[in-house]
């Protein structure tokens, strides 16, 4: 009993240092996004002082407003996801079932593409969009996302197709199914779970992309990660602005996560019993 209890509070002690590691800088930009320039700047820092939704206002409707910049998030993150699944989930589920010739050639490719560094891409990626009339539209910065999420998107989803029993398709393919409608009405539905983690991973991926979108994105194609930076200046930072911007930011990641919760950790569980049971 004693054994037990220990390992209990060793298991709640370790997970709530780990919670603090994350909570307590969101936990910090929250308060600060409450707090007058005077506030933030402060020595020692504030804890109690007087709320104030000025720096919300600023961001939301002041002249560094955001909300232009979280449309054009939300435009690419939901265009790069969409795009990245419609091709990810067929590719897939080729690579998972189907014998192709190059099914090895294949899977290494879908490896080496994630080894490759975003920064040695940039120039070529420039070169490609500016040749093409691409460069600061949201046609070219989804297609360049398309190119770095759709490899994990497949490796990923992979995985979970390669855990559905063959039994099933097989059983669907003698009742003259095809491959489609088995796709559609049998497999889909069992690695509802992995799709939901890809749709998160993806989405996330796309939302906090920083590099490409500064580089190749401009006045007319402008994230929200880029827009970030109106709030520092050579002169000074403004940090309640900056996080009260995060704050916004952060939403419809969090939005998403809350919704798609149940699917995620099922998904993130299937896996493993699986294959504890395969062992």
């Amino acid at each position: 009993m004693r054994h037990t209890f220990a390992r209990r509070f060793a298991l709640a002690a370790s997970a709530g240092m780990l919670l603090s590691v994350w909570g307590f800088p969101v936990l910090w930009a929250l308060l600060t996004s409450f707090k007058t320039e005077r506030d933030v700047l402060a020595y020692p820092p504030k804890v109690v002082f007087e709320p104030t939704l000025a720096a919300y206002r600023d961001v939301l409707f002041g002249a560094s407003s955001i909300v232009p910049n979280l449309v054009s998030s939300i435009i690419l993150s939901l265009g790069a996801t969409f795009l990245t699944l419609l091709v990810a989930v067929p590719a897939g589920y080729a690579l998972a079932r189907l014998e192709l010739p190059t099914k090895r050639a294949s899977g290494f490719y879908v490896l080496a593409t994630q080894m490759l560094p975003p920064v040695g891409l940039i120039i070529p990626y420039y070169l490609v969009l500016q040749k093409v009339g691409l460069l600061d539209t949201y046609v070219g910065l989804i297609v360049i996302y398309l190119t770095f999420s759709l490899p994990f998107a497949i490796w990923l989803l992979v995985s979970y197709f390669e855990d559905i029993p063959r039994e099933m398709e097989e059983a669907a393919l003698l009742d003259r199914a095809g491959r489609f409608r088995t796709l559609w009405y049998v497999i889909l539905p069992q690695v509802r779970g992995g799709i939901a983690v890809t749709t998160v991973f993806i989405f996330l991926n796309a939302w906090n992309e920083f590099l490409f979108a500064v580089v190749l994105g401009g006045n007319r194609v402008r994230p929200v990660t880029v827009a970030m930076f109106n709030f520092i200046s050579v002169e000074q930072t403004r940090w309640a602005s900056l996080a009260a911007g995060a704050m916004i930011a952060m939403g419809p990641v969090m939005l998403l996560g809350l919704i798609a919760q149940k699917h995620i950790v099922k998904g993130l569980t299937v896996g493993a019993v699986k294959g504890g049971g395969r062992r």
